[in-house]
């Protein structure tokens, strides 16, 4: 570990210092209080400890953020690049019409089932219950739930269409 600090850093600095409180003006200088400055040392002491505990905090918030953020240059072309107005477009069309295909297609699937046959295999393919969990629900065993289940796969394949 290297003995080099960020001197950037007013929390380094104070800790390098510590018989005085470095902060930062303005304009970017630093400016130095030491004990001197204060009425007694008990003032000095509690507003280094105060200012200690602030700057650390301070530079932990600065860690996080930098920690979670992407430099521009770190970023590729393509995710820098933006779309057309005319490929967002198109790709709104094409997510409005896998939309409509799926309603089209589960309104199929209800037709082709019985009300508990469809509400069995959508708690089961959609929902991601198994078979104890939705008996336990309905107040029936897993077996029948199961049987259930296995029919309306079978119905809908009768019918080329796939859960």
């Amino acid at each position: 570990m290297s003995n080099r600090f960020n001197k950037t850093s007013i929390y380094a600095l104070n800790k390098k210092y510590p018989d005085a409180v470095v902060y930062p003006t303005a304009d970017g200088k630093q400016v130095r209080v030491t004990c001197d400055d204060f009425p007694s040392e008990a003032d000095f002491l509690a507003f280094k400890e105060w200012s200690d505990e602030n700057f650390h905090e301070e530079e932990n918030l600065e860690h996080r953020e930098s920690n979670h953020t992407l430099s521009m240059d770190d970023l590729s072309e393509a995710a820098l690049a933006v779309p057309a107005d005319d490929v967002a477009m198109i790709r709104r069309q094409e997510q409005a019409e896998k939309r409509r295909k799926e309603k089209e297609l589960v309104i199929q699937m209800k037709d082709k089932l019985t009300d508990i046959q469809f509400r069995r295999l959508w708690m089961y393919c959609v929902d991601g219950l198994d078979t104890y969990e939705i008996g336990e629900l309905e107040g029936s065993s897993h077996q029948a739930v199961s049987k259930s289940i296995r029919l309306a796969i079978k119905k809908l394949k009768r019918f080329s269409l796939k859960p």
